[in-house]
């Protein structure tokens, strides 16, 4: 096992603010020779802090699916050679979707996991930039795909999906009262001429939403950009299949934590810990235990921890995460 490290590229565009940075490494409570795990590397801040805190002879695993993320030479230097070198700790980047974490895993060839954490969502580069077409803000080509390799697109999505669908979809993922009317302008639109900008989508919803629905609560393409954006890369699922692999994968007395940034995903962590954390499900009536049902985990943070108002100030794109953190029985 090693780093290998890619030299042929290099780049530090971009400077990501680790949301919850202390907490997350109290909470995570590392120990010595510990196997880490961050399943959404993406450009190393909560990593960097993670392996200040490991001990020698520990091994660091870097997940991301995002190719923008995933420059080896680049991640180095953002974890700091130095910190690699001095504590003997052995580094491995992967270009894959964490939803695969059992093959990942099996292929690196580590017996189990101390410390798993997931930073869930959109990272604040892939906003940022526009051509990747996950902001509102910014106008760039329908894309959406945090995995450009696969082929289905945010501009198909939009223009080939029904009505239905796409009802259902921005509001079951988006949470979007306007659901339906915002499908139906979209249709409406489409017949005209494609859909191929995030700017003509955003100038649709704008006009499927009344006016004086748009006076409050903040930007009104945000609930249909987020549900497209979950959809078209299936967050919800990778979510769920992840979190039981590490579940699995997690030693007795390992801690795995999940920062989300909004209710779906944070909806999805607290019922799966919740699960893991039951023991007996027989009915109430029975007088004896016939499942023998074991806790397989123990939750926490029996709260989610939320960023603090000077956290907030600093970096606003925090104001919605939580973190919640459970330990392996």
């Amino acid at each position: 096992m090693g780093c290998q490290v890619d030299s042929s590229k290099l780049t530090t565009a971009y400077q990501h603010i680790p949301v919850l940075l202390a907490e997350v490494t109290q909470q995570l409570s590392l120990t010595p020779c510990s196997i880490v795990v961050d399943c959404t590397f993406g450009y190393g801040g909560h990593a960097r802090a993670l392996l200040s805190h490991i001990a020698p002879r520990a091994t660091f695993i870097g997940i991301d699916q995002d190719e923008g993320a995933h420059n080896t030479q680049h991640n180095v230097e953002r974890l700091g050679q130095q910190i690699i070198s001095d504590r003997d700790i052995e580094v491995f980047f992967v270009q894959d979707n964490f939803g695969n974490l059992d093959k990942i895993l099996t292929d690196i060839g580590v017996p189990y996991v101390d410390t798993f954490l997931f930073d869930i969502g959109i990272s604040s580069p892939q906003i940022d930039e526009a051509g990747r077409g996950f902001s509102f803000k910014e106008d760039g080509p329908l894309d959406m795909r945090m995995d450009r390799s696969k082929e289905l697109t945010a501009k198909q999505l939009v223009n080939e999906a029904s009505e239905e669908e796409l009802t259902r979809i921005i509001r079951d993922y988006g949470e979007e009262k306007w659901a339906s009317r915002i499908a139906k302008f979209i249709v409406r639109e489409r017949e005209r001429a494609p859909i191929e900008t995030t700017f003509q989508l955003v100038e649709v919803i704008k006009a499927a939403i009344p006016a004086s629905a748009r006076r409050d609560g903040g930007h009104p393409a945000k609930r249909t950009f987020q549900a497209l954006r979950i959809h078209l890369n299936d967050e919800l699922g990778v979510l769920e299949r992840g979190l039981e692999a590490a579940i699995r994968w997690l030693r007795p007395g390992g801690r795995v934590g999940v920062l989300t940034f909004h209710s779906l995903e944070d909806r999805l962590v607290k019922q799966m810990f919740r699960k893991y954390a039951q023991s007996c499900t027989c009915p109430s009536d029975m007088p004896i235990c016939q499942c023998g049902q074991e806790p397989v985990l123990e939750i926490i943070t029996r709260k989610a921890i939320a960023p603090s108002a000077d956290e907030i100030e600093k970096n606003p794109r925090a104001r919605s995460t939580k973190l919640r953190v459970a330990q392996k029985r």
